[in-house]
């Protein structure tokens, strides 16, 4: 048996002296892809075993396979939301036997950007980028770069969560009625009889969530015959801490609202808590409506009214879609739908 000193990393020559073969003969067993008696694989396998020997991704990918790893990029990992979606990445990338890498990047346009392109040379098979992200004509067109960048390479830019990039940009779209999922639940709103509906968390019109579900709180008011308020439109950022300063402000000012929409469940957990610490009841003085119906939405007091997105499904649909893309070649952009789910948060405006 043919040693390896200590300290350092066993290569192939070593699998191949332990085995008494040659380093081709080692890196056809380990491929598969090459018929190989079956006395001569069991030596190489006992070499590789022996030795410890770990195989390098890189190089198998350099000599035409992969990595076998599925990258997906989020905004962090505190965010429910995300973390939802993520395990449905994770739960499709293991069961098709991937492993994955988690990245985050905090909101940050750019460093979304050099983390795709980090992926890219790290021959991840899929890149999955979850959740909103920015919509300038400048992003879009270097997101559209680096997914012809990854098709040249073979991996995919899979778009989980947001609208596509562009009708020649290479990628996997797997999004779900972000604005129809708002105006659902605005218009459930002005079905009870509020007329003065808040629009909490609307300080990034150029994100892609905030935009779809500002855009949908305000067709809702369209097809009622009624215009939004610019001064029931709050903004701040998508957590909890937002949530509660801005309807602070929004209650300072006595807007006369009857109503609130938070731009996602953890923000109207901010907008429950000041109405709470102001003295005033949710339903019977504002009611409270949220987006994203995580699982802390039905444990909130009271119980959040909010729209239901299919948080896993995304996940899995996303990984399945992308890894077998040429079996799905007609279905790259997948639509899942949302839908309203009522609870003890939201009823019709007391009488004035």
């Amino acid at each position: 048996m043919a040693r390896v000193s200590l300290g350092s990393r066993p290569t192939v020559k070593d699998v191949a002296a332990a085995a008494g073969v040659s380093a081709t003969t080692v890196s056809r067993v380990l491929a598969g892809n090459y018929p190989v008696s079956a006395s001569t694989r069991k030596r190489v396998l006992r070499a590789v075993q022996d030795l410890d020997y770990v195989i390098n991704a890189q190089a198998r990918a350099l000599v035409g396979g992969t990595t076998r790893t599925v990258a997906f990029i989020i905004r962090d990992l505190v965010g429910p939301l995300f973390a939802y979606i993520g395990q449905g990445v994770e739960q499709q990338a293991t069961a098709e036997g991937r492993v994955c890498l988690v990245c985050t990047h905090h909101g940050d346009a750019d460093r979304e950007l050099e983390l795709i392109e980090l992926m890219r040379e790290q021959q991840a098979e899929a890149v999955v980028l979850v959740g909103g992200g920015l919509r300038t004509p400048e992003h879009l067109e270097r997101m559209a770069q680096i997914a012809r960048s990854l098709e040249r390479v073979g991996s995919r830019l899979v778009l989980c969560g947001r609208p596509p990039i562009g009708p020649d940009a290479p990628a996997t779209v797997v999004e779900y009625d972000n604005e129809g999922g708002a105006f659902a639940v605005t218009n459930y709103l002005l079905s009870l009889g509020h007329r003065r509906i808040a629009f909490v968390g609307a300080a990034e019109p150029e994100h892609t969530t905030t935009s779809a579900r500002f855009d949908g709180f305000t067709r809702a008011h369209a097809a009622h015959g009624l215009t939004v308020d610019p001064g029931l439109v709050a903004g701040g950022t998508f957590d909890r801490e937002s949530g509660y300063r801005e309807t602070k402000a929004l209650l300072s000012r006595d807007t006369g609202m009857t109503a609130v929409v938070g731009i996602t469940d953890i923000v109207a957990s901010g907008v429950l808590a000041a109405i709470h610490d102001a003295g005033l009841r949710v339903p019977e003085d504002i009611s409270v409506a949220g987006y994203d119906d995580i699982p802390l939405s039905a444990d909130l007091n009271p119980p959040l009214t909010t729209v239901h997105i299919p948080h896993e499904e995304l996940g899995r649909s996303a990984v399945r879609l992308a890894l077998h893309r040429d079996d799905y070649a007609q279905d790259q952009h997948l639509m899942l739908g949302t839908h309203v789910v009522i609870r003890k948060s939201t009823a019709p405006p007391k009488e004035r």
